[in-house]
């Protein structure tokens, strides 16, 4: 199983904490559309014995795309490579942009999961992030998708300053009266050089905190599992069989080509990513170059990734694998540093598998990266 990751490099406005590659001038948005098609055939090659069984279009925005250019890359895909019967066609959206009929001509193309950003229900957070929908809009675009769409996705963001338990839970509880399967949840992060971080340092808007955050992410547990959502990885929950197809593919280590300015690509060896230059882009597919840097991963660095992917997810880490695919040596310096987070409650190993413990989630990235090695080699 292998996937196809479209970058789309606009957005309608710049939300304050986004550090994403994106560009808020739709100028060059019809070389954009041909580039990225020539792009999808420039690579067919790279997955001649790849049956592709997700396609998914994000950014950006993808859904600033009229339907034509989405068909343009989406025909491109079926013409270079080999698709499955059924593959899971992703598009993500932001509520202002999906009109009846937008979602209407999504599903004649072939588009058959949605995933919207959301972020809140409420006023005040959509205008402190810049969001360029507003709480009605949210739940008018829900209303509608809904009766096209079965196969939908909601971002909620938590942690977010000020935001109380109760209006935290309320922001689920608008979701899950919408019969959603699928939500991916994540905490505010104040990243460097975005609007967010200016307005922190500027003391216009309250530090995120980190135990406010925690007990977001808990009660977003708790709510969730109350309602039969599987916690499937860290920051995404899907009812049965509504797992993303396409984002397992990656905690899974199978391959993928990654599509646009930006984008990143693996091939279970080594990993790939395009310019983040929208104007570099465009220049290098016009001459025919693949505008991309490759770094060959080393087995220390294949070890540490997928302790990363492992620990974040409920397939957790098959020791077994760890030993026949990296050596004796990789597993006891895992057991060794697992230990004391196993001590703590935070991990446990069940038919030879380390996964976290309901307590040791939220804490999981730290936890993999004190089970890193820094080389072997």
């Amino acid at each position: 199983m292998s996937g196809i990751y479209i970058h789309i490099p606009f957005c309608k406005q710049a939300c304050h904490y986004c550090d994403f590659h994106f560009s808020t001038s739709l100028k060059k948005k019809d070389e954009m559309v041909l580039a990225l098609a020539k792009e999808i055939e420039m690579r067919k090659s790279e997955f001649q014995d790849e049956v592709v069984e997700t396609i998914y279009f994000g950014g950006g925005t993808p859904s600033r795309f009229e339907i034509a250019d989405l068909r343009l890359q989406i025909d491109s895909i079926y013409k270079n490579y080999k698709v499955s019967e059924n593959p899971e066609i992703t598009l993500e959206a932001n509520p202002d942009d999906l009109s009846e009929e937008y979602l209407v001509e999504l599903t004649k193309i072939g588009v058959n999961r949605l995933s919207i950003g959301i972020q809140s229900f409420f006023e005040d957070d959509l205008k402190m992030m810049n969001r360029a929908h507003n709480s009605e809009e949210a739940k008018e675009c829900l209303e509608l998708a809904t009766q096209f769409f079965d196969n939908i996705s909601v971002d909620l963001i938590y942690g977010i300053p000020e935001m109380s338990n109760e209006k935290w839970l309320q922001n689920i509880e608008t979701a899950l009266s919408f019969n959603i399967p699928h939500i991916s949840s994540y905490a505010l992060t104040v990243e460097p050089k975005t609007a967010l971080h200016t307005f922190i340092q500027k003391g216009i808007i309250p530090q995120p905190d980190d135990e406010v955050a925690q007990e977001h992410f808990q009660i977003l547990v708790d709510k969730l599992a109350e309602n039969d959502f599987i916690h499937y990885e860290l920051s995404n929950f899907g009812k049965e069989n509504y797992f993303s197809k396409n984002n397992s593919s990656y905690w899974l280590g199978k391959k993928y080509i990654g599509i646009g300015p930006s984008a990143h690509s693996y091939d279970g060896e080594k990993r790939s990513w395009n310019v983040s230059n929208n104007t570099l882009y465009l220049k290098s597919i016009q001459e025919n170059k693949l505008p991309s840097e490759t770094e060959i991963l080393s087995k220390t660095d294949r070890y540490n990734e997928y302790v990363m992917t492992g620990l974040r997810t409920i397939w957790g880490i098959s020791l077994d694998r760890i030993e026949t695919e990296f050596g004796k040596t990789y597993l006891d310096y895992l057991n060794q540093q697992a230990e004391k987070y196993i001590e703590d409650y935070l991990l446990f190993v069940d038919e030879n598998v380390l996964r976290t413990t309901k307590k040791g989630k939220f804490l999981s990235d730290g936890i993999a990266s004190d089970l890193f090695l820094l080389n072997l080699e």
